[in-house]
């Protein structure tokens, strides 16, 4: 069965297991269930570690954003700034294309407060968000997916749409409706991007 990789952050986490089940009588989904992609650098190294254990991936759809907007005291600046934050994704397109793997990216979800959430991965880790700081890193994520001719998926704008973003009480996570839809949409989005 042909195989497709998920990496990205707690988002991710929270869709892979429906997109997998979504997809199971077509491909093969294969992700880190245990730990999420946290910044971009980190994702780059579970991305390798997956492509080698995956040789035979034909597709990675990834996301990133959170973790690298994230400002944590005693730091005055995000984890990653924005110079910062591309190099990175330059890095995850050159490593896909290196090993002959079709890529997506997708776009962080937006935010209707300003406030921290808890990771959930158990690095008591509080992660902070507001929605100026996502619109600013998608942007600067959409330009490098300009530049590389990555196709995008953009879950910023279906998540959008819903009057509450579909945020569960954290103000930053998903509730299991809004991890549902933003599952069917990558999917569709893998479906598409497979049969080209």
């Amino acid at each position: 069965m042909r195989k497709v990789i998920l990496l990205g952050d707690s988002i991710r986490m929270g869709y892979q297991d429906y997109v997998k089940e979504m997809l199971q009588d077509e491909y093969e989904v294969v992700y880190i269930d245990w730990d999420n992609g946290r910044f971009a650098a980190y994702t780059l190294w579970q991305c390798n570690q997956l492509l080698r254990m995956h040789p035979d991936a034909e597709l990675v759809h990834w996301n990133n954003g959170y973790w690298d907007m994230h400002q944590e005291a005693p730091m005055t600046e995000e984890l990653c700034p924005v110079p910062e934050y591309q190099h990175f994704l330059k890095r995850i397109i050159k490593l896909c294309r290196d090993n002959h793997v079709k890529i997506i990216f997708a776009t962080t979800t937006p935010v209707d407060e300003a406030g921290v959430a808890e990771d959930v991965t158990g690095t008591q880790s509080l992660i902070a968000y507001n929605n100026d700081s996502v619109r600013k890193y998608n942007a600067a994520a959409l330009e490098v997916m300009e530049k590389e001719n990555v196709p995008v998926n953009d879950l910023y704008a279906l998540c959008a749409a819903k009057d509450d973003l579909y945020k569960c009480e954290d103000h930053l996570h998903l509730t299991e409706e809004g991890y549902r839809v933003c599952a069917a949409q990558i999917a569709d989005c893998i479906r598409k991007e497979m049969e080209k």
